[in-house]
Formats: C-alpha cells, sequence, structure tokens
C-alpha cells in the first residue's frame, strides 16, 4: 500500500487521497442500469429472465422457475452441512438478540392540557431483500436482513440473490422464515422488487448490499416517478479503516485490511497510524499473506486505490478517519475507547486488537449493512426501525384547541394562508357559541 504522510499533504492532497476506488463512479454506469430498469419495467419476467441468461449463464424453462419451490428449498438445505448449520445457529442467536432489543418503545403525552401527541410504530408491510451472489455468496447477509425483518413484523419479506442460488443461502432464508425466494441477482432483481413483474411482487422497501451496479439501481429507483419504493442506505463495496498505533500488531492489522480488500476489485482500505515502524511492517506483512490468499487477485486489485496515512497522534487519526467516513472502523491501539471518543462517522466500529471486523460481518449481533462512500457522516447502520415506519398521532380536547388556537391562527396569518386559520377559527367559534 501506498505510504503518505498526512500532515505534510496540502488540503487537496487529502481529499485527493482520499477518494475511493476509481472503478467506483463509471459514467457510463447510470445509462447501463437505467437500461435494464426500463426493461424489466416495461417486459418484466420476459426480460428477467434475458438477463440471468446474459449476467449469470442461468437459463430457467419455464417463468415459473423464478420462485424457488418448497421441494427445492428443502433440498438446498438437505445439502448443507451439520457444522454450518450449527454456525448459522449461533449466528442468529446473537443477531436475534440484539435486534429483538431496539424493539420501539411509542410516546403518548401531554404537551399542554387538552393537547395530547403520540408517536407510533407500524411495521413496513412489504419488504425486498437483495443478498450478493457473484464469487462469495454472503450468507451472513440473509440473517442481517431476514431476521430484522421478521422481528419487526413485516408481513411479506421477498428474498432474491443471483442463480443459482448458494445452498446456504436457501437454508439460512429458510431457518429466518423466508418463504418466497427468487432467483434473480444484480440491476434486474431491483427494479422486479420495485416495479413488480407477474411472478415478482412489488415490494415497498429493499434492502441489502450489493455491487456498483446494484447500488446505482437502488438510487434511480428510490427516484423513479413509475414506482413508490425506498431504499435503506447506499451500500455498495466494501472498505475498513484500521487506526493503530505503534502497540498495534501488524499480522492483525494485515489480516483485517485483507478480510475486507477479498471482497471485490473496487473494494478499498485504509491505514491510520501514528507509527512509520507500523505502516511499513503492515505493507511487509500484506505481501506474505496475500501471496496465501485464494483470492489474491482480487485483493491486490483493491490494494492499488488503498493507501496508508502516518499521522502526528491519535487525534488526528480520528480527524481522518471523520473526514473518510468509513463503513468499518478498526480501533487497534491500547486505549481504543479513547480513540473512540473522537469519532463522528462510523458504519461501524471494532474495538480492541481481539476484535476483527468479522465477527461484526458473522456473528456478533450487530447488522453488518452499512453505508459506504462516505454517507456514514450521515447515514446510520441498520437496525430493527429501518423495517417499520414511525408516525405521529395527535388528538385535542375542546380546551386543549382553545388553549392553542390562538398561536395556530397567528403563525397561519402570518405565513398567509388564510384556510388554515379557518380551520381553527371556525372551531372556535363553535365552542364559544355552545358556552351562551
Amino acid at each position: 500500500m501506498e505510504i503518505l504522510t498526512w500532515p505534510t499533504l496540502s488540503t487537496t492532497e487529502q481529499k485527493t487521497a482520499l477518494k475511493r476506488s476509481p472503478l467506483i463512479g463509471d459514467s457510463g454506469l447510470e445509462q447501463s442500469v437505467r437500461a435494464i430498469l426500463d426493461a424489466v419495467a416495461t417486459r418484466g419476467d420476459a426480460a428477467i429472465q434475458e438477463f440471468n441468461q446474459k449476467f449469470d449463464g442461468f437459463n430457467s424453462a419455464k417463468i415459473g422457475e423464478l420462485r424457488m419451490g418448497e421441494a427445492e428449498i428443502a433440498a438446498a438445505s438437505a445439502r448443507v452441512s451439520p457444522e454450518l448449520k450449527a454456525a448459522i445457529s449461533k449466528a442468529m442467536a446473537n443477531i436475534d438478540v440484539f435486534h429483538s432489543a431496539q424493539q420501539f418503545r411509542p410516546i403518548d403525552m401531554e404537551t399542554e392540557a387538552g393537547v395530547r401527541c403520540e408517536l407510533r410504530s407500524e411495521p413496513i408491510e412489504k419488504v425486498g431483500l437483495y443478498i450478493p451472489g457473484g464469487s462469495a455468496p454472503l450468507i451472513s447477509t440473509v440473517m442481517m436482513l431476514a431476521l430484522p425483518a421478521k422481528i419487526a413484523g413485516c408481513e411479506q419479506r421477498v428474498l432474491v440473490s443471483p442463480p443459482p442460488i448458494n445452498d446456504a443461502i436457501i437454508y439460512a432464508a429458510n431457518a429466518c422464515g423466508i418463504t418466497e425466494i427468487y432467483q434473480v441477482g444484480g440491476a434486474q432483481a431491483i427494479a422486479a422488487l420495485a416495479f413488480g413483474t407477474e411472478t415478482i411482487p412489488a415490494v415497498d422497501k429493499i434492502f441489502g448490499p450489493g455491487n456498483r451496479y446494484v447500488t446505482e439501481a437502488k438510487r434511480l429507483v428510490s427516484q423513479d416517478g413509475r414506482c413508490t419504493v425506498c431504499i435503506d442506505m447506499p451500500a455498495g463495496p466494501s472498505e475498513v479503516l484500521v487506526i493503530a498505533d505503534s502497540d498495534a500488531n501488524c499480522e492483525f492489522i494485515a489480516a483485517d485490511l485483507l478480510s475486507q480488500a477479498e471482497h471485490g476489485p473496487d473494494s478499498q482500505v485504509i491505514l491510520v497510524t501514528d507509527s512509520q515502524a507500523i505502516a511499513d511492517g503492515v505493507n511487509d506483512v500484506l505481501t506474505r499473506q496475500l501471496a496465501v490468499l485464494p483470492r489474491q487477485d482480487i485483493a491486490a486489485t483493491a490494494l492499488l486505490s488503498s493507501r496508508t496515512f502516518v499521522v502526528d497522534d491519535m487525534l488526528q487519526a480520528a480527524q481522518v478517519s471523520n473526514q473518510y467516513g468509513p463503513e468499518h472502523l478498526i480501533i487497534q491501539t491500547r486505549f481504543p475507547r479513547e480513540v473512540l471518543k473522537n469519532i463522528r462517522a462510523a458504519g461501524s466500529v471494532f474495538l480492541g486488537a481481539y476484535t476483527p471486523e468479522s465477527v461484526g460481518d458473522y456473528a456478533s449481533g450487530t447488522n453488518h449493512v452499512l453505508p459506504t462512500y462516505g454517507y456514514s457522516r450521515a447515514v446510520s447502520s441498520l437496525s430493527l426501525a429501518d423495517f417499520s415506519r414511525r408516525f405521529t398521532v395527535q388528538e385535542l380536547s375542546a380546551k386543549g384547541l382553545i388553549g392553542l388556537g390562538q398561536a395556530v391562527m397567528t403563525l397561519a396569518s402570518n405565513e398567509l394562508l388564510d384556510a388554515h386559520k379557518n380551520a381553527v377559527a371556525i372551531r372556535l367559534a363553535s365552542l364559544a357559541s355552545l358556552e351562551k
């Protein structure tokens, strides 16, 4: 990884050094994805089948084969090893515990005499769960999406994934209560969830990470007037930033960096340290660890757009991290919670030498669907609340309207909205006539 000394860089150079992979932001991406969306919106299942053949080499003989049947799900589940089933069960237990603790607590109060205000929550009725496939089938993403959706009480939970779907993905989905599984991935899957097809139902909100085509498709459908679908967040290629001091373990750091670099060639990893020795040492270890990875070509490409920053101290390290806004932030320092006090932007934080990012990806209990591209400065990690919609309720008694009415009429009058004012005035006049 290229090593840069942060304090010696100009403001412009610092911004340039923190840019994401050049593989992100392809100028032709929007046009390509929009063409896929239009095809699915217009031709439905027929377009899905064509894209399945074109992108995934999947040729279903019948339209109905897009949805997996009960027998197929049972057969796939039977092929999963007992060891993997046990690991899935353990991860599900922790994810369930942590997300169940996030249950909404309603608010019901009087803001003043006779004025009752409430905050309520209801589950989103229909949700679409996108599970990436490709070279690394993300079994864990099934649990991260399906369990919160189930706990929240979402009535219809639709899962899509590129064909052929990995057996473990099918097993995990079934274990998490998913009964609707469709064999379609990429931008075309997002289009199907947004617009609906003859086979795949349209949903109210789409969840799940994916490559840049999936991310772009989610962005476009959320702004498309032909549907009214929401998305969870911008969740694209994976990234990690590691803050390390001179006490850190170079072997651990290199392993953490490579664990994200192996996701895809457009992933990015960053090391921020106050020790030149650590910067050099990590590069040496990266070379050695990379050489034995099965996905070394993918990781090596990601490392070309990754870099190390040498800073003056841990406060400056936190400032660099906040400016970057990483999806994952690992703090491997002697006093990680001291560094944490200065962190303002991160999707998920991992503290200490014995907390690799991998535990959050799989089984600690937190959610691994996180904002990327620096959106963690304003967007939160996925939680139970994302599967519900909150709404307010207000109820005024006659006394309440008498006490509040004049203030409302004055504000409405000053906004030149006379009908608003009249809606209150006519009621106050009615109350006044009752008193006579």
